[in-house]
């Protein structure tokens, strides 16, 4: 009877009250967050690339968790609950409190490379040093989310005491279980490595134009683990960050924007190379594309019907440098068939005369 008689009990008001106020004291947290943020972001509406702009943009997701749970430990410590819903509270503001920082933390570091970001420009004609910036600042920025990310979930795990037991066992039997976690978690760490090593060295950079697998193309992305370049018809190669520590590339970015190009030229035995190379100048000056630095015409071969001339012509970036060996291409064609068509190249055949038999000398009779 008296087993029964417990079923009976009447709820405990006071602990529907506290968690009556709780929740009120969250939904009033929530409304004030976001009536502080809205009037702030009308107050600096103008400075949209501001440090303002940034350090809101950057607050408002982690602040509409942090406020609410503020409010909770505030009001929690003054507030009367059931024995069983005292203790998941614990558990809860815990877990929620270790989130709430590691979610500053990673809004911290974004807001950091966002206002190093912006000293710098990648849209300048000689972008190294930006360049340069924004990739060590990504890889490491990066880098450091995810160690912040992986220190989180563990310090939030150990907040329930089943986590903790579990830890305990795997440690006492460490031996088969750490090797198959290390063997498990040895691309995540290699990438890792990889992405502090290439942030450190530089080997590639955001924008470097380089030569992978066979494939011309720009660095587009380079993320915790991957790399995106962009190919020169539009399409997407995808390699992991230990590509770039482990095997060869060609990077004709690495110490600078500009490029030098080549054009390559068969003509006849005819040509006039000096008329050439006093053509070279007119056309490279008529050309926005060229930066004024280097310009050159050489003959480098002559083949069995046509003479090789190389031209050599530089410009700012890779995409100017395609565009500009196009036009000094079609500006040479252009020139040689106005002025000099004999110049173009020209199948020469051979007359075959057969030969003349000599009749052998007449004798007198």
């Amino acid at each position: 009877m008296n087993a029964l008689s417990n079923l009976y009990v009447p709820a405990n008001h006071d602990g529907v009250i506290a968690v009556a106020i709780l929740f009120g004291t969250v939904v009033v947290a929530i409304v004030i967050q976001r009536l502080l943020f809205s009037a702030l972001e009308r107050a600096f509406r103008k400075s949209n690339e501001g440090v303002v702009a940034a350090l809101l943009r950057r607050a408002q997701a982690p602040a509409g968790f942090a406020f609410p749970l503020l409010a909770a430990l505030i009001a929690i410590p003054d507030l009367t609950f059931p024995p069983d819903v005292d203790a998941v509270l614990v558990k809860l503001t815990a877990v929620a409190s270790v989130i709430a920082v590691a979610w500053v933390i990673i809004a911290s570091i974004g807001l950091y490379t966002d206002l190093m970001k912006r000293r710098y420009n990648l849209a300048d004609e000689d972008n190294l040093h930006a360049r340069q910036v924004e990739t060590r600042i990504n890889i490491l920025a990066r880098s450091a989310v995810i160690v912040v990310v992986i220190l989180a979930f563990a310090l939030a795990a150990m907040a329930f005491p089943s986590v903790r037991a579990l830890g305990t066992t795997l440690l006492a039997s460490a031996g088969v279980a750490g090797i198959v976690i290390g063997i498990a978690a040895r691309p995540l760490f290699e990438n890792l490595i990889a992405g502090v090593q290439l942030a450190l060295s530089q080997p590639i950079r955001i924008d470097d134009v380089v030569i992978v697998e066979g494939e011309y193309g720009h660095v587009e992305e380079i993320a915790s683990t991957f790399v995106v370049v962009r190919i020169w018809d539009q399409r997407r190669m995808v390699l992991p960050l230990t590509y770039f520590i482990e095997k060869p590339f060609q990077n004709w970015t690495r110490t600078g924007s500009a490029l030098l190009g080549t054009v390559m030229l068969y003509v006849d035995y005819s040509v006039s190379v000096d008329a050439l190379r006093e053509q070279l100048p007119k056309i490279l000056e008529n050309d926005k594309k060229w930066d004024g630095a280097v310009q050159g015409l050489q003959v480098t071969d002559a083949k069995e019907s046509t003479v090789e001339l190389r031209i050599l012509v530089s410009a700012r970036n890779s995409a100017d440098l395609f565009d500009l060996r196009c036009n000094v291409r079609e500006a040479m064609i252009r020139f040689l068939s106005a002025n000099h068509p004999t110049a173009l190249p020209t199948n020469r055949q051979m007359a075959m005369v057969a030969p003349i038999k000599a009749e052998p000398p007449k004798t007198a009779t």
